[in-house]
């Protein structure tokens, strides 16, 4: 029975792995093949066009690809900084509103992207935000905020504030209590919610090019076109690095936080 059960968890693993590994490696292929078609099993010719394309000065894709980085960290950053605070309260204390504001917190979530976006399209115009870089991080907010506010909850209701309030009856004061504290015991939270928000931000079209106006031209924004227009080479070398950006980026921002703790103050992720 033992075994039987060791051989299905197996073939399961296996399975799912290969289900994540072989759409990579046929976009891998796609990257450099400019002629693959039906029957054939391998690409009938190999080229460089698409890495040359991305690679070249006048695609400024790198550039675009930085921009787009950098986009997304500031929206990360700011989404934590909204989101702890409001995740705290929402998990640990009880006041007027808050089955009111844990609905909010799914609005975006069940009310269509498309109908909010225009809404806040409107609103910036007014405002003069709209076909700006602060309009655009603006908006990205709008659907991170959501998911770092229930990931970081479901933290705060695990931990509770027990130990907090022990570290207060000792003598700290709020901020320390945080930094010493809090921080320390959230941090896989604070890694998982920024990893998703991080995506999240980094994968937006529709509301980038509404609020953007296509002047803030961003990854995406370069990428989707050429998978609109079926050049799977073109689409397939984008495609690859916006996966591997975005490996890349969460790989630094987690060894970053655990050597942050693991050096700074003996905390273990």
């Amino acid at each position: 029975m033992k075994v039987t059960r060791s051989i299905i968890i197996n073939f399961s693993m296996y399975l799912i792995i290969s289900l994540l590994i072989v759409p990579l490696l046929i976009l891998f292929v796609w990257s450099f093949a400019s002629n693959w078609p039906w029957p054939y099993i391998f690409p009938r010719n190999f080229s460089l066009r698409g890495v040359e394309y991305f690679l070249s000065p006048t695609s400024n894709s790198i550039k675009i690809l930085g921009f787009s980085v950098w986009i997304s960290l500031i929206v990360t950053i700011i989404t934590l900084l909204i989101s702890i605070p409001a995740a705290k309260a929402l998990a640990l204390y009880d006041f007027k509103g808050k089955r009111f504001l844990n609905l909010m917190v799914l609005f975006p979530f069940i009310v269509p992207q498309i109908s909010v976006a225009m809404g806040i399209h409107l609103v910036f115009i007014r405002l003069g935000i709209a076909n700006t870089c602060l309009g655009v991080i603006l908006v990205h907010l709008v659907p991170c905020i959501p998911y770092a506010i229930r990931i970081l909850t479901g933290i705060f209701e695990i931990i509770g504030e027990n130990m907090e309030i022990q570290a207060k009856v000792l003598g700290a004061s709020s901020v320390q209590v945080f930094l010493n504290i809090t921080l320390p015991l959230i941090a896989p939270g604070i890694i998982s919610a920024g990893s998703l928000v991080f995506i999240v931000s980094f994968s937006q079209y529709f509301i980038t090019f509404l609020i953007g106006g296509g002047r803030i031209i961003t990854f995406p924004m370069v990428m989707f076109p050429f998978i609109q227009s079926g050049d799977r080479m073109m689409a397939s070398v984008y495609s690859l690095v916006f996966i591997l950006t975005t490996l890349f980026v969460l790989f630094v921002v987690e060894k970053m936080i655990k050597n942050y703790y693991k050096e700074g103050n003996n905390f273990y992720i």
